[in-house]
């Protein structure tokens, strides 16, 4: 009796160890376009692949879905969502939005050096990676700025916002990234941003961010056409 009842209470925990593991490896390489936008996603393939059931790989499918990664197709089926101009237009302005406002309330807190030690650290990455013209290196040190930033923000539910939206830029980061000219702008930029945030300065640090996301908006417009992706 006593280890049946353990079995039993177990189970959930086990269940969801398995859902989190099939959501997180579909996760990474859906953003890492390691599944293409348009790929059919088979759940009894998935689970033969991961080695588990079908109903974790369902209940991960289902949490994708939520979170504009994948969408159902008729009759019963999933697939990596196909990006579009639009949606990733769309991305870009919510994120603009949210990062200047996380820019201006970081420099307004006026963090301490354990904080500026993060930043000055992320652009210490974002720099070594151009200077080695290393572009998946970049990619990732990029991303890791922008999340750092609305992550020391001070506002849990504008980081949880910002990361799920930061999430579906990065697939567009690793796809237009060897189609750009080296980003040394990017990386000036982002450093401004820093030392702004560093004298206390919220008014600067929200322009700088705003210019740098408008300059961006005007690249990536571009880059959009050379992708072939249409609204």
């Amino acid at each position: 009796m006593q280890n049946r009842a353990l079995a039993h209470a177990t189970e959930p925990q086990d269940r969801r160890g398995l859902v989190e593991r099939a959501y997180a490896d579909l996760r990474r390489r859906i953003i890492r376009n390691e599944l293409t936008p348009g790929t059919k996603l088979i759940e009894a393939e998935v689970a033969l692949t991961l080695g588990i059931s079908r109903t974790p790989v369902r209940e991960a499918l289902l949490r994708l879905e939520g979170e504009g990664l994948v969408e159902a197709t008729p009759p019963r089926g999933m697939q990596v969502k196909p990006l579009s101009a639009r949606d990733v237009r769309e991305i870009n302005e919510v994120l603009a939005c949210l990062e200047a406002e996380a820019a201006s309330r970081l420099a307004a807190s006026r963090p301490g050096p354990e904080v500026m030690a993060q930043l000055d650290a992320a652009i210490a990455a974002m720099d070594a990676a151009l200077a080695a013209r290393d572009h998946d290196a970049w990619s990732e040190a990029d991303y890791r700025f922008h999340c750092l930033l609305v992550e020391l923000a001070g506002n849990r539910h504008l980081a949880e916002t910002a990361r799920l939206f930061l999430d579906r830029a990065h697939r567009v980061r690793l796809l237009t990234t060897r189609l750009r000219e080296p980003p040394v702008y990017s990386n000036a930029n982002h450093a401004a941003v820093v030392e702004a945030i560093r004298r206390g300065d919220a008014e600067t640090a929200l322009d700088i961010h705003r210019a740098h996301k408008r300059r961006w908006s005007r690249e990536l417009d571009g880059l959009l056409d050379r992708l072939g992706l249409r609204d």
